[in-house]
């Protein structure tokens, strides 16, 4: 990894950001591949003098990505999407995979997610198994990387339900049974790193990434409310009820949940248990309250000089 040149397409998104720091610490030199280049300047920080280059480049039109890959000797695509997803997971990752293939990059690492299938009933759980077919036709000694929800103090999971539990004296559990294992984004972070550090062991395998707790939502939704000191009071939601919800306003902006949402949560988003994953890459998984007190303080009523249970 030391001095080798690595461009990871989505660095200046929420993983995109610990891919690149812990690519960064290793030793590598990054080229930041986005639409626009400018929403990753704030990685500059990260990087020492000319360990951190941008270029413009878009998944979704192919002329855009010879430039970002030449002469580089991996390339990470973390592009994803709950909108438009079988242009940027099936033929956004068809089109880098076979950039980086024609290439002759060594490396190539795609994210994708636990639930990834072509036969589910989910867009997203079928487009990202989509997805992971064309890039294993482009580049077959691709690593896939599938990870369950991942947390951090950017996501857009943890910090949704914390603002809500901290809004509502009442709040509403959708498939409270439906089983997460959180996994923390530095941890993914750290894979990537750890998986194009040894081709050898890793080229054309897939891993399942996830922390080291197995919550139910009900159970993450309770475990919020006790990090951040909060009263309110838990009700579940007959699937019915949140099925016709999730189907008749599920399409509007700033809807509580889509149809596909709800659909992926009738299935468990755990790693299967004879999987390759972070262990398997030497990470030790970082359990949620090693982290999140220190972003979820914001959520107390007193701030930090809230108590909490």
């Amino acid at each position: 990894m030391k001095d080798g040149l690595v461009t990871v397409f989505g660095g200046g998104g929420f993983i995109g950001r610990y891919v690149v720091e812990a690519l960064l610490k290793a030793g590598a030199r990054v080229r930041v591949a986005e639409r626009s280049p400018k929403r990753a300047w704030f990685l500059k920080a990260q990087a020492n003098l000319g360990q951190i280059s941008y270029i413009a480049a878009d998944i979704t039109r192919p002329e855009t990505l010879a430039p970002a890959v030449a002469g580089v000797d991996a390339v990470i695509n973390l592009v994803g999407s709950f909108a438009d997803m079988q242009h940027i997971h099936v033929d956004g990752a068809r089109n880098v995979a076979a950039a980086a293939a024609q290439a002759g990059v060594a490396a190539f690492v795609h994210m994708s997610a636990i639930g990834a299938d072509v036969e589910s009933k989910s867009t997203y759980g079928r487009t990202k198994g989509e997805g992971e077919a064309v890039v294993r036709a482009a580049f077959p000694k691709a690593i896939i990387l599938r990870p369950s929800v991942v947390f951090g103090r950017e996501d857009a999971f943890i910090n949704r339900f914390a603002n809500l539990i901290r809004m509502l004296p009442i709040c509403p559990v959708i498939g409270g049974d439906a089983k997460l294992q959180p996994v923390f984004a530095g941890d993914v972070g750290h894979a990537v790193a750890a998986a194009i550090a040894d081709l050898s062991a890793n080229a054309g395998k897939t891993f399942e990434l996830g922390g080291p707790q197995v919550l139910t939502m009900r159970d993450l939704n309770t475990w919020i409310s006790e990090r951040t000191g909060s009263k309110t009071f838990f009700l579940d939601v007959p699937d019915a009820i949140s099925a016709a919800l999730a189907t008749l306003t599920g399409w509007l902006p700033g809807a509580p949940i889509t149809r596909d949402q709800w659909i992926m949560l009738q299935s468990d988003n755990v790693v299967a248990p004879k999987a390759r994953g972070l262990g398997t890459l030497g990470i030790a998984a970082t359990p949620l309250d090693a982290v999140a007190h220190g972003w979820l303080v914001q959520y107390r009523r007193h701030g930090r000089f809230g108590v909490t249970a």
